[in-house]
């Protein structure tokens, strides 16, 4: 009965940390594409260059706030990842917005 009860809790602690991992590799990959999206912009001149501050400025801070909130224990909390995503939200509007304003260099 308690290799059971053992086996039973192991099953559970293993499935929600799979369930975690693909959240946190959404996180990750979101914040390479948002960075590929602001080099395409500089690249194509979309951009000026107090635009790319304030984007990179704002990537910089949504990564600063996820190594602050993972080094305060295992992983990232539901709310913590939740933050993430709505900071990610509002940096992929800005990107957004600044590549279609018409302005450039």
């Amino acid at each position: 009965m308690r290799i059971r009860t053992l086996f039973a809790g192991l099953l559970i602690g293993s499935a929600t940390l799979a369930a975690a991992l693909p959240a946190d590799a959404r996180i990750n990959q979101r914040q390479r594409h948002e960075q590929v999206r602001i080099y395409h912009g500089v690249r194509s001149g979309q951009f000026t260059a107090r635009e790319t501050f304030r984007l990179e400025r704002e990537q910089a801070h949504i990564a600063r706030y996820e190594a602050r909130s993972r080094a305060n224990g295992p992983g990232l909390s539901g709310r913590e990842r939740y933050r993430l995503e709505r900071m990610q939200d509002r940096a992929s509007r800005d990107i957004y917005r600044q590549r279609h304003d018409g302005q450039g260099r």
